[in-house]
């Protein structure tokens, strides 16, 4: 199967979530998923037993949002180091929220939960599933976050400025091959901060002045190399400085200007220090699962798209933020319904 093929490969499964039609849905998981596939997906939905079984998943934030629409912003594919293949795939579910979902109170308005979610594909068929759904994200535009504000900007986070996201047609596999090592070599820099500090990280030479860091509800959206560093990057550092990757720089891969990233999970920390997201350092050990996409412009990045588990970091921490959710809206208000 070549990359163009293998962007093409989820397009059923896409295609029944756009309108949601659930037996569209099922039949495009049995046509595009391998019985034995490896579903994982973000806390609190946790590892499904099988495909099939995301026909639950979807049923229930259907009911909460009975107009449920799939919306892609980047859509890519191509081979790891590791040679394996990948599509992944940036968008967001949207919709009226009339009912609750995972206990989230609903609004009576339209919501937007962004979503990474990066299949593995093997002989013609996705093989393993992984996703985050950023359901902070949902949780704050239902007024019911219950954990410390965000430092970054919280918005709905764009698709790429050059709107081409959604990759077609042939693959470049000497752009490809540039992206990759762009990004490959700006994750190798990261780790001289170890002994070199901020500086030996060389981000100027790695990032556009105008570049975008589009990080998870919690964390949030971060403007150029110093919004990075003072609104994520330092409080990061400061609170795990101990901070190593699972599996070396993670599974990549690159389509044109595009480059993903996955390793579920992908890095394995102490929380040692204060400064992040407000949590108190209590000498914790934690892995912590990120999804991300880079789009390169020339020779340097411009743009990085990153989710990442955190309802599953503070439930590693022992926080139960569901419960503290709970505790914050005991009385959920349906405010509206679909107009008709």
């Amino acid at each position: 199967m070549n990359y163009e093929s293998q962007r093409e490969l989820i397009s059923p499964f896409h295609d029944a979530l756009y309108d949601y039609d659930p037996a569209a849905l099922r039949a495009a998981i049995a046509e595009v998923f391998s019985a034995q596939a490896e579903i994982h997906l973000c806390h609190p939905l946790g590892d499904l037993d099988s495909p099939l079984a995301l026909l639950d998943i979807y049923a229930d934030l259907a009911a909460a949002m009975p107009d449920l629409e799939r919306r892609e912003t980047i859509r890519m594919a191509g081979r790891s180091l590791e040679d394996t293949d990948w599509v992944g795939v940036c968008g967001y579910y949207t919709g009226v929220m009339v009912a609750p979902w995972l206990d989230i109170p609903p609004t009576g308005h339209q919501v937007a939960m962004r979503f990474h979610e990066f299949y593995q594909v093997q002989d013609g068929k996705i093989v393993q599933m992984q996703a985050i759904w950023d359901i902070p994200e949902l949780m704050m535009q239902c007024n019911a976050w219950p954990m410390a504000p965000s430092l970054g900007r919280i918005w709905q986070v764009p698709g790429p400025a050059t709107q081409d996201g959604i990759q077609t047609g042939t693959r470049d596999s000497a752009l490809s091959d540039q992206s990759l090592n762009r990004v490959t070599q700006m994750l190798a820099n990261l780790i001289k901060h170890d002994e070199e500090g901020l500086e030996g990280m060389d981000l100027a030479g790695s990032w556009h002045p105008k570049m975008n860091w589009y990080g998870p509800a919690g964390i949030g959206t971060n403007r150029g190399i110093q919004g990075f560093r003072h609104w994520h990057q330092i409080p990061f550092l400061k609170a795990m400085p101990d901070r190593k990757g699972t599996g070396g720089k993670g599974i990549l891969f690159a389509d044109n200007q595009y480059v993903g990233v996955t390793g579920w999970p992908n890095m394995r920390m102490t929380l040692s220090g204060d400064g992040w997201m407000g949590i108190a350092p209590g000498n914790q050990a934690l892995t912590m699962r990120s999804l991300d996409f880079w789009r390169c412009e020339g020779d340097v990045i411009r743009e990085n798209w990153v989710t990442v588990d955190l309802l599953h970091v503070y439930d590693q921490l022992g926080v139960d933020v569901f419960e503290r959710m709970r505790e914050l809206t005991p009385q959920p208000i349906n405010r509206g319904c679909l107009p008709g």
